[in-house]
């Protein structure tokens, strides 16, 4: 469960302005990045990637599961990785890693995690999902297995004592397939999903309230990188130490993508977009 100070921690390590001037960057240089299976890792990814690439690095993505992305920063594989969500989602990774690796903070404030409807379904509580598993088909349209979503969507069915409920994982692209065609034909059907994402800009959505709080308050979105990554690559390390950027902004990125633009595109119309908070990343404003 996020409390406020979890929040107030994330601000502090932020607030702590790194000395290292990032345009000092060796150009032969090159910054391993991991790349999760879902949108919101897509996205800060292909984003950060240009604008290191800006500064003078040569940048690799590696595209990982979540729990090797853990895994690849305490081995040294991966320099960082901008998608861990924190404190909830993510908490048995950081309990397991978190002693091994250098939380930057968050690189994003507001996130959230839970159970969504189309707003047609009316029903407001994972409570009143009880006595309606015929409508639902049975089902909780989830993700990948190793993700916290899912993880901690189990212990919701189990909480809510949600019998006749099946937590169905695949990945995010089959869950959405399965959410476009629930809402063609009006049918009932419960996802589990996160803010931010494009789907709210597509079709009207709601979270349904989760009054034992098993998905905990809001999350942030935090930036972890390798032991070492500091002194080995300072300049690199100086901009994803700055790297922060808004709800809104990703969800623009995401939906351009599923507009039909490239993960590459999205992210360089966001940048050419966006001047002034590149330029802030990069240390010149």
């Amino acid at each position: 469960m996020l409390v406020s100070g979890c929040t107030e921690n994330s601000e502090e390590i932020n607030e702590q302005d790194s000395e290292i001037d990032s345009k000092q960057a060796p150009e032969q240089q090159t910054v391993v990045v991991g790349v999760g299976p879902w949108g919101t890792a897509y996205s800060s990814s292909y984003v950060l990637k240009q604008v290191l690439e800006e500064a003078g690095y040569n940048v690799e993505l590696d595209f990982v599961d979540i729990g090797v992305a853990y895994q690849g920063v305490v081995l040294g594989d991966l320099d960082c990785y901008t998608d861990a969500w924190i404190p909830v989602c993510h908490e048995k990774y950081m309990e397991k890693y978190g002693d091994q690796l250098e939380l930057l903070g968050y690189n994003m404030n507001g996130t959230r995690i839970g159970m969504i409807v189309p707003a047609y379904v009316p029903i407001d509580s994972i409570d009143e999902l009880k006595g309606h598993a015929e409508e639902f088909d049975g089902k909780i349209i989830s993700i990948e297995p190793g993700s916290g979503t899912v993880r901690m969507s189990g212990q919701a069915i189990e909480d809510y004592g949600l019998e006749g409920y099946e937590l169905v994982t695949g990945s995010e692209v089959g869950m959405l397939s399965e959410l476009k065609g629930a809402i063609e034909n009006e049918e009932w059907i419960v996802i589990t999903g996160w803010t931010p994402h494009w789907k709210f800009s597509r079709w009207d959505l709601k979270y349904l309230d989760d009054p034992k709080n098993v998905y905990g308050d809001d999350e942030y979105i935090g930036t972890i990188a390798r032991i070492g990554f500091k002194e080995d690559i300072p300049g690199a390390y100086a901009i994803l130490d700055r790297f922060h950027w808004e709800v809104e902004d990703m969800n623009w990125v995401m939906y351009e993508v599923e507009k039909g633009a490239s993960d590459e595109e999205a992210a360089a119309m966001w940048i050419e977009n966006n001047p002034e908070k590149v330029a802030e990343w990069l240390g010149e404003e």
